[in-house]
């Protein structure tokens, strides 16, 4: 069947992206409560290890059950369940029942829908989007992703501020509903289901999925690299970026405001470029180039800093080229998988995925309060040399985790950039 016209994922994209705000306006309004009443941060952390473990389980079992079912219906049946728990959430609070137990509970739930609806979205993207238009739709998904970003603390923190918690839920409900009339009266996804095989077990397609990615091991060794690369952001930019800058400037939350802003915004532009300017069409050059240029002027500027000028060059450096990245790892995936296999391998990469990214939140701070700051008070010789290149400020701790992921990850790029595996994917050589 021929693929449905751009118009049809520009709504698709539009619909997930407003409910994508939604979602992550509930999930920080969510964790300021927490923090507020009962102000611990271990209460916060767990907020987010109740939302990455049925991520990382269910994953094992999504990919043969989405490539087996209708994607439109996956996508708006978990957008409702979420939209379900975030009314139950406004129940509670309006009666004052709400307490801890219940909100893990329910980040356990929307863990369980974020993990079958990611690969399902994943897989009707390589649908319904024409494959000459994959670049330029992976640039609006990175706009989009941006913007949010940018947006939901501030509508998050208006909202409360002015109306409470109850308000910001209300506005993640309405974003459900004007997402799913999108999808429901004016988005067509072609009904593609494999048919059923005999004898699947629970675990058929994720097994499915690893056996097909060590046949095709290029196709495996970019999901590794860009696992890599999640884990290596959570040490680092989205860890300890806004307790290092507070505290190599004396806590001014005015300089944090900039280069928090200059990133996001970088973020935008890069999204933009990638959707309106004609790309490379070496993608593999692309995909590990880019990256290497974020690690190299990214995190070791970071590092380095000392102002917010520097700090702001470095933001950008960091946040501009991830989209050209994000671009050309979808083209390598959707040029190389076949789409009836797609949803298991998508699987995969986020069972992945989604191991890496709390490991790499707590060993970021742990790495940065127990073994560099503490290193650097003890002054050997290593210590002297890196308080010599990066201050004797505070938070010189964490400037040397952003020294670390920067040289970890511009190695980590030079090396899968020469994978003969990966080279052969490249679908324009």
């Amino acid at each position: 069947m021929k693929k449905e016209s751009t118009k049809n994922y520009i709504l698709f994209w539009l619909s997930q992206a407003v409910s994508e705000l939604g979602s992550m306006m509930t999930s920080y309004a969510l964790i300021i409560w927490v923090y507020q009443k009962y102000g611990s941060v271990m209460q916060v952390s767990l907020l987010t290890f109740f939302t990455f473990a049925p991520k990382t389980l269910v994953s094992i079992f999504a990919g043969n059950f989405v490539d087996k079912h209708d994607k439109k219906k996956i996508i708006m049946i978990t957008d409702s369940c979420s939209a379900i728990c975030s009314f139950f959430i406004c129940v509670l609070m309006y009666r004052h029942q709400m307490n801890l137990m219940y909100i893990y509970l329910i980040n356990f739930a929307l863990g369980v829908f974020e993990a079958l609806q990611s690969p399902a979205s994943s897989v009707a993207f390589g649908i319904i989007v024409p494959k000459e238009k994959y670049e330029k739709m992976c640039g609006l998904s990175s706009v989009s992703e941006n913007l949010t970003t940018v947006l939901y603390p501030m509508l998050a923190s208006s909202l409360m501020g002015f109306l409470g918690i109850p308000a910001v839920l209300v506005f993640d409900i309405a974003t459900f509903f004007f997402a799913v009339s999108i999808m429901l009266f004016f988005i067509t996804i072609p009904n593609r289901i494999e048919e059923e095989k005999k004898k699947d077990g629970m675990l058929y397609g994720f097994k499915e999925g690893i056996r097909y990615l060590k046949e095709k091991k290029g196709i495996l060794y970019i999901i590794i690299y860009m696992v890599l690369l999640n884990f290596l952001s959570r040490l680092s930019y989205e860890n300890i970026l806004s307790a290092m800058i507070l505290a190599r400037s004396n806590n001014n939350e005015y300089v944090l405001g900039i280069v928090t802003s200059l990133i996001g915004a970088a973020g935008i532009a890069g999204g933009l470029i990638v959707s309106i300017v004609k790309m490379p069409r070496n993608k593999v050059k692309m995909l590990f180039y880019s990256a290497a240029v974020s690690f190299l002027f990214g995190d070791l500027l970071m590092a380095l800093g000392r102002n917010v000028y520097v700090w702001s060059i470095a933001g950008i450096a960091a946040s501009l080229p991830i989209p050209f990245v994000s671009a050309a790892h979808y083209v390598l995936i959707y040029s190389n998988v076949k789409e009836e296999i797609q949803g298991r391998v998508f699987a995969v990469r986020n069972a992945m995925k989604f191991v890496a990214i709390p490991l790499g939140i707590l060993l970021g701070g742990a790495l940065s309060q127990y073994v560099f700051e503490p290193m650097l008070q003890k002054r050997t010789g290593l210590a002297r040399m890196l308080i010599y290149v990066l201050g004797n400020a505070e938070g010189t701790g964490m400037a040397v985790m952003f020294l670390c992921t920067g040289v970890t990850g511009f190695t980590i790029c030079m090396l899968f950039a020469n994978s003969k595996m990966i080279q052969i994917l490249n679908p324009e050589v």
